[in-house]
């Protein structure tokens, strides 16, 4: 069992109980033992077993229910997000792009309003305006596809392929200085079915060829 010394900071308690956690002693949605408990365990007072607490919570590891208790969530700190996309292969980002993207298209086409539709086909034409290949190309193809994700109407989804962006537009702008790409007439008619199968409202279509736009890309990358 891990002990504090005398003049114990909060910081080193939190990582004594998130030591315990890995280690086992208590699961995933483990209720912990009471703040008087763990005080006299770890030899501190119970305001720095509550600050200790309220660290970990913030780092998702642990939840506080008024009136039960705090329970574990998680059996370990996340991973910083930026440092995950930093280190992963192009080709791990686009099958996650894939799976968020092609069900982002489904919804655009369910969810599509004036307004969105106006966005998607405005960042059709700036990137279609583009020299091929070019740096400007590249940044208009993301904001294509984020008009895209943007016209689900989902938060969430929409914040996930931001995060994705300064990965994907280094591997894209690689990709090119590499003459690398798929040729300029198949990629027009990806993109430009796509905006016809979400103006349709057809979730099924734009759900396939965002897939098949995607996976295409992974191809000419591996």
């Amino acid at each position: 069992m891990s002990v504090i010394g005398r003049t114990p900071l909060a910081d080193r308690v939190a990582e004594a109980l998130l030591t315990r956690i890995r280690a086992g002693e208590w699961t995933l949605g483990a209720r912990l033992p009471g703040e008087t408990t763990l005080a006299s365990q770890l030899k501190v007072g119970r305001s720095t077993v509550r600050e200790a607490i309220r660290q970990l919570a913030g780092r998702g590891v642990l939840e506080s229910r008024q009136g039960s208790g705090v329970f574990v969530t998680a059996l370990d700190v996340a991973e910083d997000w930026d440092a995950v996309l930093r280190r992963a292969g192009i080709v791990a980002v686009l099958e996650a792009r894939i799976a968020i993207e092609a069900e982002a298209a489904a919804c655009a086409a369910e969810r599509r309003t004036p307004d969105g539709m106006r966005d998607i086909r405005r960042a059709l034409a700036d990137r279609e305006g583009r020299e091929a290949g070019s740096e400007a190309w590249a940044e208009a193809d993301m904001r294509f596809h984020r008009a895209v994700v943007a016209a689900a109407a989902n938060p969430v989804l929409l914040e996930i392929f931001d995060s994705f962006v300064p990965r994907v537009r280094r591997a894209m702008l690689e990709m090119l200085r590499m003459g690398r790409g798929l040729s300029d007439e198949s990629d027009h008619d990806s993109h430009a079915g796509l905006v016809e199968a979400i103006a349709a409202g057809d979730a099924v279509a734009a759900r396939r060829l965002s897939r098949a736009h995607l996976t295409a890309l992974m191809g000419v990358l591996q």
